[in-house]
């Protein structure tokens, strides 16, 4: 897949019913829990304002804003999740302090230290030139704000029956060792503070996805469900080698904590 299609495939698929229906309302491991464990990490507090990149269709960074009390601005490639989002985001009273725009991570259309944090769960890996998302998130950070990336992290450039374009959707095809992540943001001029692995959570939303395809096959089965252009076998298949590769340590979670100095 060439490079400048990565983040429009993933994005197309986050928004799609297919991904509610296999990750549930969260699409990233550790759900809002994890989401919530960055916000501690991130020390965030009732004046801070966040930005969440790639914030799909806003769980995340309602999630924020409900625990945290604070405001934060989402920026997604997905129309359909930006207008999804602010529709959530007024449903629930938080309109006057949470909003969606279209936006790419590597263009981010904001001012200059706009922003005391960053999040980013599960989707730096996607973004074909990391380096310069860093720079950009280092540009729209004020001094001393930081950034909290979770995503998915590989060991191995190469992990048998986990390539092609399952790998692109699940967001496995470009993932780095976390050495590499941090040293992407490092040579932005940020400085991590701390890395924390969560690979249980990932083993966890793979065994959540194998579940909801056998209730998905079953259904399809009894003509109850149309699934056209989907290959339930390959995406089983690649479900299990995915859970395969994390008990051997191939694969992997990890939450990354930089600041701006």
């Amino acid at each position: 897949m060439e490079e400048p299609s990565v983040k429009q495939c993933c994005a197309a698929f986050y928004g799609s019913d297919l991904a509610r229906v296999l990750l549930g309302e969260s699409f990233h491991p550790g759900g809002t829990e994890l989401t919530g464990r960055l916000g501690e990490l991130l020390d965030l507090k009732r004046d801070s304002h966040v930005l969440d990149v790639a914030s799909g269709r806003g769980t995340s960074a309602l999630h924020l804003a409900e625990t945290f009390q604070c405001r934060v601005t989402g920026v997604d490639l997905s129309e359909p999740n930006v207008q999804a989002a602010n529709t959530e985001a007024a449903s629930r009273g938080l309109d006057g302090t949470v909003r969606f725009e279209l936006g790419d991570a590597e263009r981010l259309p904001f001012p200059d230290a706009s922003f005391d944090a960053i999040v980013c769960e599960c989707a730096f890996c996607t973004f074909p030139s990391k380096a310069v998302a860093a720079r950009e998130f280092f540009r729209v950070l004020e001094p001393g704000g930081r950034v909290g990336i979770s995503d998915l992290t590989r060991t191995e450039k190469q992990i048998p029956d986990l390539e092609g374009l399952l790998a692109w959707i699940a967001c496995i095809g470009d993932a780095l060792p976390a050495e590499e992540y941090t040293a992407i943001l490092q040579a932005s001029g940020m400085r991590v503070e701390c890395t924390e692995e969560h690979n249980d959570a990932l083993e966890e939303m793979v065994r959540g996805v194998q579940s909801r395809l056998f209730g998905i096959e079953v259904m399809a089965g009894l003509g109850k469900l149309q699934l056209p252009g989907i290959d339930l076998n390959s995406a089983k298949q690649f479900a299990t080698a995915a859970g395969e590769a994390i008990r051997n340590g191939s694969l992997g979670y990890a939450v990354i904590i930089a600041r701006r100095v």
